[in-house]
């Protein structure tokens, strides 16, 4: 890739991540050019598809909680490790908002560019998981999709207006429905 042209896919991200943090994953493309400084026909060169520049965008911080799940997996005990993956998940998928939709959706559609580096993340969670049950200290009674659809659904509840306070206590809950040892 020219210079150049590393140059502005490099600026596209840099301000990608703005924009989405600030308005969504449903954020104008165009807007996303605007302020980057590039015609719309540059980002989508880059970027064909909102997909395509979401899962550039996240698959740093994807490949960053896989990494996360084996390092806590050797580091930590079953119910920590599986805890602290979750509050990694969580705080990670709410960086930008409104992304937990399409990550919910790419994970169904093996055409999805998100696809793959959702199913690698979810993998590295269900390890975790399964970490917990064979411990005895999670419930035998989920598996890995329930697992992700859990997690993303705390992530959604921190992007939610209103709910941020009562996101820490919401996971908690949970956590004390997954995990067998814990008080209710």
């Amino acid at each position: 890739m020219r210079a150049d042209a590393r140059a502005n896919r490099d600026r596209l991200l840099v301000v990608a991540g703005d924009v989405i943090t600030e308005q969504g994953a449903d954020a104008s493309m165009r807007d996303i050019a605007r302020r980057a400084g590039v015609g719309l026909a540059t980002l989508l060169r880059h970027f064909p598809t909102r997909e395509a520049l979401l899962e550039a965008l996240l698959r740093t911080s994807f490949d960053e909680l896989t990494a996360r799940a084996a390092e806590v997996e050797t580091a930590s005990s079953p119910e920590d490790a599986l805890k602290l993956w979750l509050r990694d998940f969580v705080a990670r998928t709410t960086d930008y908002r409104g992304v937990v939709t399409s990550m919910m959706r790419a994970i169904e559609d093996p055409e999805s560019a998100l696809h793959n580096s959702c199913v690698t993340m979810r993998a590295a969670g269900t390890r975790l998981l399964n970490r917990a049950q064979a411990a005895d200290v999670a419930r035998a009674d989920l598996d890995g999709a329930d697992l992700f659809a859990l997690a993303s659904s705390l992530a959604w509840l921190g992007d939610q207006p209103g709910l941020e306070p009562r996101a820490e206590h919401l996971f908690e809950v949970v956590m004390s429905a997954i995990l067998t040892n814990r008080a209710n």
